[in-house]
């Protein structure tokens, strides 16, 4: 059975009231009808261009925004139904990694309380409360696992590059030890050899940890490099879903081959 299951989900967004007169000028289906599996263990990219609804989609799994319609079952729990203590239970076991590393860290925190947050907001479903020693110990072994170490703990996020906010950022959504991860364009926001190296990063806490990843990049080449299958997503659509080979070397959809054939390293090859 896969560790996630999306059936038909949709998200449609009321537009803006129109300055001219209050009314609405109209919806937009930014997922519409989407449907996939996520196997425990493998990293599902999901790629497209701005726009094309894939960060929505992501959100719309981990239920941080309501879907329209829809199920998503998470190890057999339907996400969509769960109320407010078993979805607070699930959360412990689905994580993000948001794009943007120094939009998602509070400035007012230092490294230490970011990372411990999770742990302290969670501590009834983690065998109870840890002591302030074991948080602290924690926080030092996560730091460790992205790359970093205690001598962050008492810095702020601004006192960092881009790539280590990314790392602190992940290291916050590791503190709960997920099974799950929805990675949303992490390495955007990074200049190339940095964003190279925060996907080689997240390659090997998956194989560390165990964990089960959705990928979401509007860079083919990353999204190749990372994922054992790719969906492609286009104006809110699933338009096609397959193995990375097959996507990459033999696309069936119109809009893959154009993604391919607007990467030169991709067309090549």
């Amino acid at each position: 059975m896969p560790l996630l299951e999306v059936r038909n989900l949709s998200k449609t967004f009321d537009l803006a009231e129109s300055p001219f007169g209050g009314r609405r000028a109209g919806e937009v289906r930014a997922v519409d009808d989407v449907s996939l599996d996520i196997h425990e263990g493998e990293t599902l990219g999901l790629v497209g261009e701005s726009g094309s609804g894939k960060s929505t989609l992501g959100r719309l799994i981990l239920r941080l925004i309501e879907p329209t319609s829809g199920v998503v079952l998470f190890d057999g729990v339907d996400l969509v139904k769960a109320n407010g203590s078993e979805l607070r239970r699930l959360r412990r076991d689905m994580q993000i990694i948001f794009q943007d590393p120094f939009g998602s860290l509070d400035p007012r925190y230092r490294v230490e309380d970011v990372i411990a947050e999770p742990l302290i907001l969670h501590q009834k479903i983690i065998r109870g409360s840890l002591s302030r020693d074991a948080r602290r110990q924690r926080v030092r072994e996560l730091l460790r696992a992205v790359g970093m170490d205690e001598s962050a703990m008492p810095c702020y996020a601004h006192e960092f590059s881009g790539g280590q906010r990314q790392r602190i950022g992940i290291a916050r959504a590791l503190a709960l030890q997920p099974k799950f991860i929805v990675a949303d364009e992490p390495v955007s926001a990074l200049d190339v050899s940095v964003g190279a190296q925060i996907v080689n990063l997240l390659q090997q806490l998956q194989h560390d940890f165990g964990l089960t990843y959705l990928f979401i990049s509007h860079s083919m080449p990353v999204v190749r490099y990372l994922s054992t299958r790719i969906a492609v997503m286009y104006g809110g659509k699933i338009v096609e879903i397959g193995s990375t080979e097959q996507i990459t070397t033999q696309p069936r959809h119109a809009y893959t081959r154009k993604l391919l054939a607007a990467t030169p390293e991709m067309a090549a090859s």
